[in-house]
């Protein structure tokens, strides 16, 4: 399950049919908020997240899943990118932080390495 977080439905709705013609299944979200009340949280291998969002940003989201116990791989987007919430990203372990617009290559991109983490860290838990 990717779990797709943007206040931008035009956005969303166009991440959420790039992740679907890959094959896999999607879930989307209005606000950080309503991701942490959807109960999806355990299901999602990897979130995409818009950063500038009302309430909660995607940075804020990210650092909520970790204080949860979460690993989850996070992929974030902005359209106003800054090298600080860069750095806070890839900080906090984010997979991916990519600029609008972005080619479709990019997130294919991130989403390959975000699964590749996801099955790594699932294997690590079954070998336990």
């Amino acid at each position: 399950m990717i779990s797709i977080v943007d206040d931008d439905a035009l956005a969303r709705d166009g991440i959420r049919e790039l992740v679907e013609s890959l094959g896999y299944k999607a879930l989307t979200f209005v606000s950080a908020e309503h991701f942490l009340q959807s109960g999806q949280i355990a299901q999602t291998v990897c979130l995409i997240s818009d950063i500038q969002m009302p309430g909660l940003s995607g940075l804020d989201l990210q650092e909520e899943l970790h204080a949860q116990g979460y690993r989850t791989p996070v992929i974030l987007i902005t359209a106003y990118p800054s090298e600080q919430q860069r750095t806070r990203a890839f900080g906090a372990g984010a997979i991916g932080f990519l600029s609008k617009p972005f080619a479709e290559q990019s997130l294919i991109d991130c989403l390959s390495a975000a699964m590749k983490h996801a099955s790594s860290r699932s294997n690590a838990q079954m070998a336990r």
